[in-house]
């Protein structure tokens, strides 16, 4: 294998292509040479996946003030009411833009037709039946494909941003990224004047996800060592309801499935949300969750049942045809037979600290979608905001990034990646098991119920992982199996050390040890190269806790 790189120049680089990185791309294309690099193709994002669609006031007897309320109740104190405000107020733009571009959305008579999930007061979720994300994503990525500003590369793994300071320039800037081609094995240099992250989250350092494979955290650890803070890290949100079956994968049953009544029962039948919320079904994510695994545990179930046999077969195959055929392939008739289900790791709440236009602390970085920590969501995420901070926060990164580009900036000299020290591995069963023993302990002792001590045993084997990566980093070549492993490991340290900072309970925090809710809602901003990044406080290290 050749040593050499190739090079890629362009105005703006997006390290990734789903809603966020789309969107952003199409509106920088009539000012700028884009490129947008993919790991895999569309479908390989959590995007393309999405079931349940766009939370947006659009019906007159909603209002935005129903739907910042229920934001902040979701996010248990910890959302910047301000940021609420401007991304609620941004859905009726981001529908009316997503239209305007294409996107047929299910409608009943002559207005939107409106579901409700967990946590929402009225109906506004707009959606396309129960797969509104491959159709938002298709129908973008038709569009970029069809732009000559933009240059699509499919099956690239960022490696690590581009750091100046880093080449010993004197100031500090992203100037792009080295990235490995998974087809041909070379590290290829992309630079770029501008660098939006939209990687996506990293519910796949768990060992139950409903993620796709792709969401390995990879812009939050890139960034993190490229010196950007990161905050809340400690919430990670688990979707009480991931189709439960050996044959499955990473199959979700949308949230809709509740918000149209569906009702969840233990194994002999008997519902149980009663006794954990007045909201029942509806209730938010984490208590639903919580609450389906609490049963689990009592009564010692693989899973429990979501049922919507009460409901007409017509009304559920309009409604979920993916679901429905997805089950039915299984064996499972939904219009009859109940959907076994259990929680999986589904949405990262925290990530990279931004501002209200996507900015990160690293000039020209940007951060968008799930990677990015913009204070929407706080403690938890309310279901289906995720999409609308998408297309408005890839609006306003756009926007900042397109009133920048006639500022003049000098091109410097990006060198090659250096591979001269480095051989073809003979050992990939390390990383392999270390991929296992990471997402195993991790769904353990830092999933939805924690306590200190649970999570200083995951603390300690990562600090022996890290090393045991980094030695492995330093000594072969590179391939995505490694890239992934060391973003995850990264990512595991930052969530791990910022849980064992929240001393309460708090949202999708629920830590034993301190069962109660602080007087003050207070992020966990984490910073490189602080106390809080290299050490822990000795008094966790204490040998009872």
């Amino acid at each position: 294998m050749s040593a050499m790189s190739q090079r890629f120049n362009t105005d703006v680089l997006i390290i990734g292509g789903g809603a966020a990185g789309l969107s952003a791309a199409l509106a920088l294309a009539q000012h700028a040479r884009v490129t947008v690099l993919c790991k895999g193709d569309i479908t390989s994002g959590s995007s393309h996946w999405a079931q349940g669609g766009v939370a947006a006031v659009t019906d007159p007897e909603d209002s935005f003030e129903s739907h910042i309320a229920d934001t902040l109740d979701a996010g248990a104190g910890l959302c910047d009411p301000e940021v609420v405000r401007a991304t609620v107020s941004g859905g009726p733009d981001a529908i009316a833009k997503l239209t305007e571009r294409g996107v047929v959305f299910d409608t009943e008579g002559n207005a939107l037709h409106l579901t409700r999930e967990g946590g929402h007061s009225h109906r506004r979720v707009v959606h396309v039946a129960d797969a509104t994300g491959k159709a938002i994503t298709q129908t973008l990525t038709d569009q970029v494909l069809d732009n000559g500003n933009i240059e699509l590369f499919n099956d690239r793994v960022a490696i690590d941003l581009i750091n100046l300071s880093t080449l010993g320039r004197h100031h500090s800037r992203c100037a792009g990224a080295y990235v490995l081609n998974r087809t041909t094995g070379r590290v290829e240099v992309f630079q770029s004047r501008f660098v939006i992250l939209a990687t996506g989250g990293a519910s796949k350092v768990y060992l139950y996800t409903s993620n796709p494979d792709s969401s390995t955290g990879d812009g939050i650890a890139m960034a993190w060592r490229a010196g950007c803070r990161v905050a809340n890290m400690e919430f990670n949100q688990f979707h009480p309801t991931c189709l439960y079956h050996p044959h499955a994968g990473s199959f979700l049953i949308s949230e809709a499935v509740r918000g149209e009544g569906g009702i969840l029962r233990l194994p002999n039948g008997q519902r149980f949300m009663q006794r954990f919320d007045e909201r029942l079904e509806l209730a938010p994510r984490d208590i639903v969750a919580r609450a389906i695994d609490h049963e689990m545990k009592r009564i010692g179930a693989d899973c429990v049942y979501l049922d919507v046999s009460h409901l007409s077969a017509s009304f559920i195959h309009s409604h979920f045809p993916n679901i429905a055929q997805k089950c039915a392939e299984l064996g499972i008739d939904v219009t009859k037979d109940p959907i076994p289900v259990v929680p999986a790791a589904h949405y990262t709440c925290g990530g990279v600290v931004v501002d209200d236009c996507g900015r990160t602390d690293l000039a020209n970085l940007y951060a968008i979608g799930e990677v990015s920590c913009t204070g929407l969501h706080g403690a938890n995420r309310l279901a289906s905001n995720s999409l609308l901070e998408c297309f408005v926060y890839g609006a306003r990164a756009a926007e900042k990034i397109i009133g920048l580009l006639d500022k003049p900036q000098t091109a410097p000299y990006i060198p090659k990646w250096d591979e001269s020290k480095v051989t073809d591995s003979d050992e990939s069963v390390i990383i392999a098991h270390n991929w296992d023993e990471l997402r195993r302990f991790m769904w353990d002792y830092v999933g939805i119920v924690r306590t200190d001590k649970r999570l200083m045993r995951a603390h300690r084997r990562i600090e022996l992982l890290k090393q045991e990566i980094q030695d492995y980093y330093a000594t072969y070549r590179v391939t995505n199996d490694l890239i992934e492993l060391r973003n995850l490991l990264h990512v595991a340290d930052l969530i791990v050390r910022s849980a064992l900072k929240r001393k309460e309970s708090r949202g999708l925090n629920y830590n034993m040890d301190y069962p109660e809710l602080a007087p003050q809602a207070i992020d966990t901003i984490l910073a490189p190269g602080s106390l809080d990044s290299m050490m822990l406080d000795p008094v966790l290290q204490q040998p009872n806790r």
